[in-house]
């Protein structure tokens, strides 16, 4: 296949857009790298080599005081493009420095965003995202929840940070949700590595992991890995969840607010729930499925006990 001859054209483009601190067109570039495989791999090529243009530069040398003569023509055009060149790796040496930027959704909202070299990610709904323009290879879960679709790359490890831990990645599938203080990891594919300079717990496929803040005591299971994620398909799939988790997560996927009173918060529910477009109709169908009592009205419910 020939290769477009305007891609590099366009790559550039969005490269030097992209230094500019006010850049805000990230939609419009994720649309175009997304449109075409070959883009991405351009894109990224040209993005690696303008990281590597500063160690590429020589180190400048120490001042020295010379005598004042006479500069020819040649000799300052000779030295004013060894000047641009040396101004240009210090903008692009600059340019490396993290420049954050967050991503977020409401609650009862979606969203995929396809990073640079591919990665994909599933926001659910009431998630935050803290990313960086200048390291595709790092983002990390502020609050709520999303699903993880890495691209392998053994030299440049996928990092992510949510609630003080690190998880790192060379290419796999996995979901990650953070809310009031807790972290749940379940792995689909391929293998995660929870806190690798500490207690470096590899999860393979099939595996979770539970951690509360301020608590020392992780929780490890089994899970499976075609459960993952299920909320991308309107399914919240439960083992025998505390309800108090439950309502946390329906508010998430319906855009409403469910709570679960203090009587009924730590039953356990092992189920299905299913929910599509028609969210008062899902609500209606909780009290039943639940074996709870559900009050409430238009964006506000509480699950509570059947005899309250």
């Amino acid at each position: 296949m020939t290769e477009d001859p305007t891609l590099h054209d366009e790559a550039l483009d969005w490269i030097i857009r992209q230094r500019d601190p006010a850049f805000d067109a990230w939609p419009e570039f994720a649309a175009w790298l997304g449109a075409d495989p070959a883009r991405a791999e351009v894109y990224q090529a040209m993005a690696d080599a303008d990281r590597d243009l500063p160690a590429m530069l020589p180190a400048a040398p120490r001042p020295q005081a010379v005598p004042a003569r006479r500069v020819g023509r040649r000799a300052w055009l000779g030295g004013a493009v060894a000047a641009s060149l040396v101004a240009a790796g210090s903008y692009s040496f600059l340019s490396l420095r993290p420049e954050p930027y967050e991503v977020a959704t409401a609650a009862g909202q979606t969203r995929l965003l396809v990073l640079v070299d591919g990665t994909r990610i599933d926001m659910n709904g009431a998630t935050r995202l803290r990313l960086d323009r200048n390291d595709e290879r790092f983002v990390e879960l502020v609050d709520g929840e999303a699903v993880f679709t890495v691209v392998h790359n053994e030299a440049r490890p996928f990092e992510m940070r949510v609630g003080g831990a690190t998880l790192l990645d060379v290419g796999t599938v996995f979901n990650v949700k953070r809310h009031k203080g807790a972290t749940d990891v379940a792995v689909a594919e391929g293998e995660v590595i929870f806190n690798p300079q500490t207690e470096n717990i590899r999860l393979p496929g099939g595996r979770w992991l539970r951690t509360v803040d301020k608590e020392t005591r992780l929780v490890i299971g089994e899970i499976e890995p075609g459960v993952i994620g299920a909320w991308r398909t309107g399914r919240l799939v439960y083992p025998g969840t505390p309800l108090e988790l439950v309502a946390q997560d329906l508010s998430r996927n319906l855009g409403m607010t469910i709570e679960a009173a203090p009587a009924v918060a730590g039953r356990r529910f092992r189920g299905v729930i299913s929910f599509g477009r028609d969210r008062q109709g899902a609500v209606a169908r909780l009290g039943p499925l639940l074996g709870v009592q559900v009050r409430g009205a238009g964006d506000r419910w509480l699950l509570t006990d059947e005899d309250g």
